[in-house]
């Protein structure tokens, strides 16, 4: 036996000591590869004639659609139905096929149902963007160009598989959307309407994040949680922003207690645990503490609880 061979015979004991192999012969996992070709699929139904494809037009684009539903359901349909499958291994529970494939149908035919209003919460964010952002010339360019809207357009289409329990398939959608944009969000998390990333490179939005609407946020913000253990996983760790709230370069806001008040304006590198009232200005002047300005009237906001 060669060098090479003894490498291989290493690596396959590693199989048998460590795990972590996903047998082809057994019940399989999604495909990552399938699932982000459904997803392209998808943005393409959501904007028409805005990616790839060629030649739409009034006399054909029903027929287009139709055949990107098509393509688009048969692929979900079978990603689908391992996951659940997944998710029945995962609790233990007894599952037969059958049952996997009509419940993945279900789901499948339930998202396609909720793509017009997925569709219309997107314009809006698009006309966001494109308000939000003197730079943008265009709403054809907020589309084509922005990370940001690619982002959300992807964190609105998983959001939805999220909420129905479905397993692994929504955080494949995230991270390929993580990859390309540079910008994370976590598919659990609740965002309002109305809502603009700018630049976006280094955003991190947490599972249990809730965003309100017309809110907007710089690069590098993160909406994190505190440390916390991993039996706590499924409380709220993630911070709450308010309506009409803006979130500077670099600002770190964390812990599922802190709530940030409505029409707030939180300031660039700020780091913030605790929540403040309704519209509060928190910046960080050079070489002092942070500095919280409350509207007239109004008293700080409690201290934030452990989270």
């Amino acid at each position: 036996m060669d060098r090479l061979d003894r490498a291989i015979a290493g690596i396959l004991a590693s199989y048998e000591a460590s795990g972590g192999v996903n047998h082809a012969a057994g019940p399989n996992l999604p495909s990552r590869s399938a699932v982000v070709q459904a997803l392209r699929d998808i943005e393409t139904l959501l904007f028409p004639g805005y990616r790839e494809e060629e030649g739409i037009d009034d006399s054909n684009i029903g027929f287009v659609a139709g055949e990107l539903v098509h393509r688009a359901a048969k692929v979900l349909v079978k990603e689908c139905e391992r996951s659940i499958e997944y998710r029945c291994r995962l609790e233990g529970k007894p599952g037969c096929p059958g049952a996997f494939n009509l419940e993945a149908r279900d789901l499948v035919l339930r998202f396609f149902e909720a793509l017009p209003g997925i569709r219309e919460a997107l314009m809006e964010d698009i006309d966001a963007a494109f308000r939000g952002d003197p730079a943008a010339k265009s709403l054809e360019e907020v589309i084509l160009a922005y990370p940001g809207l690619e982002a959300i357009v992807v964190h609105r289409i998983a959001h939805f598989f999220w909420t129905e329990g479905l397993p692994l398939i929504p955080r494949m959608m995230s991270e390929h959307a993580h990859g390309r944009t540079g910008i994370d969000i976590h598919p659990g998390a609740t965002i309002g309407r109305r809502f603009f990333i700018d630049h976006g490179t280094g955003v991190v939005i947490g599972e249990t994040c809730v965003i309100g609407d017309d809110v907007k946020l710089y690069q590098g913000v993160t909406l994190g949680a505190l440390s916390v253990r991993k039996d706590a996983g499924s409380a709220k760790r993630h911070p709450s922003i308010g309506d009409g709230t803006t979130i500077y370069s670099g600002a770190t806001i964390l812990g599922g207690c802190t709530e940030i008040g409505k029409g707030s304006v939180i300031g660039g590198n700020v780091w913030l645990t605790h929540s403040v009232p309704a519209g509060s200005k928190v910046y960080l002047p050079e070489g002092e503490g942070i500095v919280v300005e409350l509207e007239p009237g109004k008293d700080p906001a409690p201290g934030a609880c452990a989270s």
